[in-house]
């Protein structure tokens, strides 16, 4: 379900629309379609993605902190106002420098390898 706090067409301070749970990760729904969704994020101190790998394709942007994306065993540094394209099928992991808040938006592809 799509955050009903956001008003479309209007500016929103995206990093404000969540915020940090003790020894927790926080994942909010902004926006949800069939082609795809957008979420906000926030990790606690300590806390992570272990490597998983997804069907779609991701484009993952730092709000708040930095973080070590891991892409096809590649570590990538990536601060606050940076962000990183993920591709389909490459396992990937997310590892924070403390404390750290992503906007991650996921397309499905049609391009899909067949199965």
């Amino acid at each position: 379900m799509e955050d009903p706090r956001l008003v479309k067409s209007k500016p929103h301070f995206i990093a404000r629309l969540i915020n940090y749970v003790l020894d927790s990760i926080v994942v909010k729904t902004i926006v949800k379609k069939l082609s795809g969704n957008i979420s906000v994020m926030s990790f606690d101190k300590g806390e992570g993605m272990p490597e998983k790998t997804s069907h779609d394709e991701s484009f993952a942007q730092v709000i708040d902190g930095e973080a070590e994306i891991v892409i096809d065993k590649v570590p990538n540094l990536v601060k606050s106002g940076q962000g990183i394209i993920i591709p389909a099928e490459a396992p990937n992991s997310i590892n924070p420098k403390g404390r750290f808040k992503m906007l991650l938006t996921n397309l499905k592809t049609g391009d899909k390898k067949p199965s």
